[in-house]
């Protein structure tokens, strides 16, 4: 699953796993996450003034308030709005010049592409930005050791594409026993204008459908807060919506495979099976750069500083030789 190609599907592709294990000294044995000190320090130009808009993903919600925080100390005057509903806002607010920035969590749809490109003539482009471990997450206090994503299929689908023998509807169904095993599982998970709930839904349900019964929150931490406080809940969310409430649990690609936690490591090798990049879409006129202002921030964002609030936020930032290639697509 991980080497379907990363244009096509947003996933992290097992080259672009080696691109990363090959620069990131940033991965240690006690997995504190550090940044790629090669990135680039950002530098204050002039010329750079006015008002930005961002719609888009809610995973990226505080990540984009954080750079747009770090950006305004560059830029004390320049004004940053950011809204944060689901990346399925992000395409209809970039045609209608809402927005000039629109982040998110997953890949534009062929249609969403297509709608962009009758409106101006040429595609939008895709700023890489971080890298996310989509974690499945249950109470802190919930003893399961692991899962594969058959059996996560099996509990948030009621199609099971993945080929789980069989629905799962208690926590005794993926061997939790005791007192646990004849618990029903709560689900939680986002709406349909969400990207990470298409990404879900593509990447670990097979397209399949969602059980009526499935919780749907209005963002990440709605769904994080939800099984926080509710012991038998199980949910999923970008990582970095991690909180001390909740715990991800180790995953499986294939039945009798190992469980991989969702860190750093795992991440970048293409050993934890839901792993992606998050992205940031621009308009950009082929042959010609930026405005100012939209290409200064992105610069700051693929900057050692903008990797650091990567970081700050709970993501996994990205190595310097795939920032410059993201920089590459600015001039």
């Amino acid at each position: 699953m991980i080497k379907k190609n990363i244009n096509a599907t947003g996933w992290l592709p097992v080259a672009a796993a080696a691109v990363i294990m090959g620069c990131a000294g940033s991965v240690r044995a006690e997995m504190v996450i550090t940044v790629d000190k090669s990135l680039p320090t950002y530098k204050t130009v002039e010329g750079v003034a006015g008002s930005i808009s961002s719609v888009g993903s809610d995973t990226l919600n505080n990540l984009m308030t954080f750079w747009a925080e770090g950006f305004k100390k560059h830029y004390p005057n320049v004004n940053i709005q950011i809204e944060g509903k689901g990346s399925s806002t992000a395409p209809p607010a970039m045609i209608s010049g809402l927005a000039q920035l629109g982040p998110m969590s997953r890949m534009m749809k062929p249609s969403e592409i297509d709608s962009f490109e009758s409106k101006f003539g040429y595609k939008p482009t895709a700023i890489r930005v971080a890298v996310d471990a989509l974690a499945v997450f249950v109470n802190k206090d919930n003893p399961v050791q692991g899962l594969t994503i058959a059996q996560v299929d099996a509990m948030f689908s009621k199609s099971r594409r993945n080929g789980y023998k069989s629905d799962i509807a208690a926590w005794g169904d993926v061997g939790v026993t005791g007192d646990w095993a004849a618990r029903p599982i709560s689900l939680y998970g986002r709406n349909s204008a969400s990207g990470t709930y298409g990404f879900f839904k593509e990447h670990v349900m097979g397209n399949g459908d969602y059980k009526d019964i499935v919780k749907e929150q209005p963002g990440s931490a709605s769904v994080v807060q939800g099984i926080s406080v509710d012991m038998y809940g199980i949910g999923y969310s970008g990582i970095g919506y991690t909180t001390p409430g909740v715990r991800a649990v180790p995953l499986a690609a294939k039945e009798g495979g190992s469980f991989n936690a969702a860190s750093q490591e795992n991440a970048y090798n293409g050993k934890y099976p839901i792993t992606r990049f998050l992205y940031v879409y621009v308009n950009k006129v082929p042959g010609k750069g930026l405005d100012p202002l939209t290409r200064e921030f992105l610069k700051s964002v693929l900057s050692l500083e903008g990797q650091e609030a990567t970081v700050k936020d709970g993501y996994f930032p990205l190595p310097a030789k795939i920032a410059a290639e993201e920089l590459g697509k600015l001039k």
